[in-house]
């Protein structure tokens, strides 16, 4: 029989198992995310008490379809264009505002522009075209002052024939003719008579009044004329011109105005077909067009000079 001490010794190992597998870290991720989702809604509640029911509808908007918002803008006109919150802990801390322009409606051209911005900058054209418009009229006034000084001086009632204005293409033509029996100088002489000043002197007023400078060209009938130093009719009719303009200055127009003096002899006559004809004995003052430099009316009262 075998003694009890010499049986043989038997060793059990027993395999653990995973019994306590709960005790792992994967449940700490799954918390944290928890605490955090509810730090958020608590967060967004305590906002969302924060703000006034208008200012709600703005964010309800703002999240809400395109086709179920009542705004037309991207943003929904969010808050109104306020701040969230005019009390508490979130005061003065501003959204974004949307910004919007009321535009006026549509009206006729022009309408709400200024009046100089309505008018189209005048061109170089239309400004030439008002300035002789302008001087049209000047000489129309000129003309009936004239006339009309002639008319009511008894001492020029018969000078009324002598006296020819007309509106030519280098300007206002005044004339000074002879008539028979009427001269305004005496024949082969260029020292005026007295009704020949006269008339000077209401011409000198008229120039005066207007900007124009002055051409004075002198004219002889075709009756040659020479003496025997060989004056003719050139130095005749250029010492008439002369006479003129010595007499217009010495009633007051500047000299600067003149533009030139001529003696024209008998190379422009009045009247073609009758070369001898006392009214090709002339004398010829033109306010000179395009001349002037500035555009002013004369002056017409029931008293022209």
């Amino acid at each position: 029989m075998a003694d009890a001490g010499d049986q043989p010794i038997i060793i059990k190992r027993v395999k653990k198992g995973g019994g306590h597998g709960h005790h792992g870290g994967a449940w700490k991720v799954a918390y944290a995310d928890f605490v955090t989702a509810m730090m958020a809604f608590f967060l967004l509640l305590w906002l969302l008490n924060s703000v006034t029911q208008e200012q709600l509808e703005g964010i309800s908007n703002y999240f809400a379809p395109v086709s179920t918002s009542d705004s037309t803008s991207g943003s929904g006109d969010i808050l109104g264009g306020t701040v969230i919150g005019d009390e508490g802990a979130l005061q003065g801390q501003s959204i974004p505002q949307s910004v919007s322009v009321e535009l006026p409606q549509p009206g006729p051209p022009g309408e709400g522009l200024d009046e100089e911005d309505s008018e189209a900058e005048p061109t170089e054209e239309d400004l030439d075209e008002r300035i002789r418009e302008r001087e049209e009229q000047q000489f129309q006034e000129a003309e009936d002052t004239l006339r009309r000084a002639i008319a009511e001086d008894p001492d020029l009632q018969g000078l009324v024939n002598s006296l020819m204005i007309d509106n030519s293409q280098e300007g206002l033509r005044i004339q000074i003719l002879d008539q028979e029996g009427v001269a305004m100088f005496p024949r082969g002489s260029s020292i005026m008579n007295e009704q020949m000043r006269r008339v000077l002197t209401l011409v000198s007023r008229v120039i005066e009044k207007m900007p124009q400078d002055v051409s004075i060209s002198g004219h002889t009938d075709a009756t040659r004329y020479i003496d025997d130093r060989g004056y003719t009719n050139w130095e005749l009719s250029a010492d008439r011109a002369n006479a003129a303009r010595r007499a217009l200055i010495d009633l007051g127009v500047p000299d600067t105005r003149v533009a030139r003096v001529v003696g024209m002899a008998d190379r422009e006559p009045l009247l073609a077909d009758q070369p001898e004809a006392p009214a090709n004995r002339r004398l010829s003052v033109v306010l000179l067009r395009g001349t002037g430099q500035q555009v002013e009316p004369v002056e017409s009262d029931d008293e022209p000079f």
